[in-house]
Parts: structure tokens; sequence; C-alpha cells
């Protein structure tokens, strides 16, 4: 009972967090960016449960062996639980960093969200919602404050930036789990 009772109330609040942002409407189709870890799954299923259309995208990146390939079945098992288009891409990250000349984080991260945009046009998702949650919020700020930012780094993450949403960043990682 105990579960239950805080999986509604995350549950609600996410709702609240959605409307008071503008994050999402009721009618619409939304890309959902699903790793396969605990944030991005939960993710999904909040947005099942608050009974938004979803069309799941997996990013295999190739970064961490057999078990990158074990994410990727286990996203696509997901998917197809629940009877939802799935997508997925596979990137060679290590040799887009190195002919970028970047970082393999930043590869990922541009790999990412590019091949988001594609799939969110040809799906017709007018979102694409990504896992962050407050935790990552405050990761963000403390490095922004190392870096030298200025007031904008202080921020921390948004809740909407583009067509990018971000519906858990009022939930930290305790109540994600």
């Amino acid at each position: 009972l105990q579960k239950y009772i805080k999986t509604m109330e995350t549950l609600k609040k996410v709702r609240q967090f959605i409307e008071t942002n503008n994050l999402l409407q009721d009618n619409e189709r939304i890309l959902v960016g699903v790793s396969g870890g605990a944030d991005s799954v939960v993710l999904l299923h909040i947005l099942l449960k608050l009974r938004y259309t979803c069309v799941v995208a997996h990013c295999n990146f190739h970064l961490r062996g057999k078990e990158s390939d074990r994410d990727e079945k286990f996203v696509e098992t997901l998917a197809g639980k629940y009877g939802l288009l799935y997508k997925k891409v596979d990137f060679d990250t290590v040799g887009y960093a190195r002919s970028n000349k970047i970082s393999i984080e930043m590869a990922a991260r541009e790999l990412r969200y590019a091949w988001f945009n594609k799939v969110a046009t040809e799906t017709k998702c007018s979102s694409t919602a990504v896992a962050h949650h407050a935790d990552d919020s405050i990761e963000t700020v403390l490095l922004n404050i190392i870096r030298g930012t200025g007031l904008k780094g202080i921020t921390g993450i948004e809740p909407k930036y583009g067509k990018v949403v971000r519906p858990l960043l009022c939930c930290n990682r305790t109540e994600i789990e």
C-alpha cells in the first residue's frame, strides 16, 4: 500500500509539473528517449500511465559492449510489451568523437539529439521526452559553477528546450527508484 501511495503521489507530481510548465498537451504524440536505464523506463511508464501516446526511441552508442546490446534488446521488448512503435539507431560514437575532436559524452549528445529530431519528424511526434531528473539539474548547476558560468548556467536544466521536454525534473533519483 505504501508503494502504491508513493507511486500515485509521483504521478500527480509529474502531471502537475507537465501542466505548470506547459510541456505536453493531452492529445500529443511523444517521442520518448529510452536508454534501458531506470530513469528512462520510469519516464515511459509514467507517460503511459498519464495516457500519452508514446513512440519509443533507443540509441545504441556501442560504448559498453554486450551491455549496450542487452539494453537495446530490453527496450525493444519493453516497447513490444506495450505495443508501441519502436525506433532504434546504432552509432559509431567513438569514431564521431574522434573525427569531430570532441568528447565521447558530447558526441553521444550531438548524435542523440540530431537523431531524435529526425525521428520525431518522421513519426509525427511534436515533443521528445527525455529522463533528466532533479539530481541531474543540481549536478549541471554545480558543473557550470566550477566552469565559471554566468547567471544563465546557475539555472540548471530547463524543463523545455525547443521540442525537448523533461517531465521528471520535479523528481529526484530516490522518487524514481
